[in-house]
């Protein structure tokens, strides 16, 4: 048993007969009362994210995982398939486990928890940023500079995504996996 003292992001604990992953969390003394742990769980059976509120000193329960290194090898329908780089064991995880399955190339290397009581996949961990190739862009109109004018454009996992103006199809660009944005143009 845990305390919320021991609250940290990715820390998986059981709650309401399901597993939660702690997304973020916030620690809150207020000047009148008693303080307390305002959390953002999200289900790993489900992916819905559940709002929380654990008053200080209460108690979790942790569940134990273990972080192991995978190499995505290729998506089927709503399955995605996963090789252990160690063991080159084979997985299927279906796309509602991964935090944003259209970023995910294949070859991409990923992290994911495996609970160590049942050994079933919790979550996968992806990289902080992927670096990938824009194969549809609209041509910028030269002159729409002037503000921070973006654009759609579509990469080669096939996801979307808001670009400047600048962005020209073949280049390559790096994206944050947690919030899908385009981070910059990667030079070669």
């Amino acid at each position: 048993m845990a305390s919320t003292s021991d609250i940290k992001n990715g820390l998986c604990i059981k709650y309401n007969n399901d597993i939660y992953k702690i997304i973020e969390f916030l620690h809150v003394k207020p000047g009148k009362g008693p303080a307390f742990v305002r959390t953002k769980l999200r289900s790993l059976t489900n992916g819905k994210v559940l709002d929380n509120t654990f008053s200080a000193g209460h108690k979790i329960e942790e569940v134990r995982v273990e972080n192991h290194k995978f190499q995505f090898l290729y998506p089927e329908g709503d399955q995605f398939h996963f090789m252990n780089t160690e063991t080159f064991e084979q997985i299927t995880l279906n796309k509602n486990i991964l935090d944003s399955p259209d970023l995910l190339k294949e070859g991409e290397n990923v992290m994911v928890s495996i609970n160590t009581e049942t050994d079933l996949p919790l979550s996968v961990d992806m990289p902080a940023s992927v670096i990938l190739e824009v194969t549809y862009a609209e041509p910028g109109i030269k002159g729409n500079t002037a503000t921070n004018a973006t654009k759609s454009a579509t990469v080669e996992t096939g996801a979307t995504v808001n670009v400047p103006l600048f962005i020209n199809e073949g280049d390559k660009i790096k994206i944050d996996t947690t919030s899908g944005n385009y981070m910059e143009r990667v030079k070669e």
